[in-house]
């Protein structure tokens, strides 16, 4: 009972809108996704914003493009390793690594791939 109640809590938080906003009633602009796979199941991101107030507005691009790309490769799994962000002009930059995988991997920072693109799709974040 409490596993399926823990489940149906994050299927839910899975669909929350997602946080952040637009800098000056001007509405963000996704400037693009760049993937390269490091090694196996290891791959890399670089995405590009501008419009954005919140870093978190990057790390959501960032992750609807892991969940699109693990879908891509026949894969249902993510799991965020790390990201670096730098800001140019009126750009933020995210430079994230994740690893995909057909089941669910350890670790906090687990991405269901399916529901993420769903969401992002719900939200209108562009995947890859």
């Amino acid at each position: 009972m409490i596993r399926a109640a823990l489940i149906s809590f994050l299927t839910l938080a899975a669909c929350a809108p997602i946080p952040g906003g637009s800098v000056d009633g001007v509405a963000p602009q996704y400037n693009g996704v760049g993937t390269s796979l490091l090694d196996g199941d290891l791959v890399q991101f670089h995405v590009s914003m501008s419009g954005v107030a919140a870093g978190a507005d990057l790390d959501n691009y960032a992750e609807c493009a892991a969940a699109q790309y693990a879908l891509i490769r026949g894969y249902g799994f993510a799991r965020h390793v790390r990201t670096k962000m730098k800001q140019e002009g009126g750009n933020q930059m995210a430079d994230a690594v994740y690893t995909i995988s057909p089941s669910l991997p350890r670790g906090l920072r687990t991405i269901d791939a399916e529901v993420v693109v769903a969401n992002c799709e719900a939200n209108g974040i562009p995947t890859v």
